[in-house]
């Protein structure tokens, strides 16, 4: 940040007296900027033993396949978010039923929830945002064209959920570690 929104005066970085992180501080009008973690909201939207996936029109990753998500709006709940991200992506409508997936992004500054929703229909479409959209079951998954790892270690565990027609909430860490081939590694704080 260069310039407070406040004021327009130009900002610096400091400790603000009681926080323990640099902030952005406006030395005109007193303004403290927080930068916080963006909350990605999204469905895993299913139709029997099937989930709708989006392939992305956008970048990141443009091309790749993804469950329908998004960032969180203003004046919304997580679960409209959701209804609305997949309805802008998909053209689909759903019933948003629980929160599936928690998943922390520290490296990134987000956080992904993912809620469980049934299809209310079969009407689906790629919206302004997707490429295609497909309803695929386990075997029709593109497990390496999955655009994030997030969408890979939800539908990871979906499937052995549906097995055991069992839908556990789930809540991990993704942070980066070099000693990984994948980069990251991934810590379970609910299972």
């Amino acid at each position: 940040m260069n310039y407070c929104s406040h004021c327009g005066s130009a900002v610096k970085q400091g400790i603000p007296s009681g926080d323990n992180r640099l902030r952005d501080i406006c030395p005109n009008c007193g303004a403290i900027h927080y930068q916080n973690p963006k909350i990605v909201t999204g469905c895993v939207a299913y139709w029997e033993d099937k989930i709708l996936l989006c392939r992305r029109a956008i970048e990141p990753r443009y091309g790749l396949w993804t469950v329908p998500a998004g960032f969180m709006e203003n004046g919304e709940t997580t679960y409209q978010g959701a209804a609305r991200e997949t309805l802008e992506e998909a053209n689909a409508r759903v019933k948003v039923e629980t929160l599936y997936m928690t998943v922390n992004l520290p490296h990134i500054n987000q956080v992904y929830m993912l809620f469980r929703a049934q299809l209310l229909d079969q009407d689906f479409s790629p919206g302004a945002e997707s490429l295609a959209t497909h309803l695929c079951d386990q075997q029709q998954i593109p497990w390496d064209e999955l655009a994030f790892p997030t969408v890979s270690l939800t539908l990871q565990h979906y499937f052995q959920d549906q097995k055991s027609g069992q839908f556990t909430q789930r809540m991990a860490d993704i942070v980066r570690n070099a000693d990984k081939p994948e980069g990251y590694q991934i810590n379970y704080l609910m299972t």
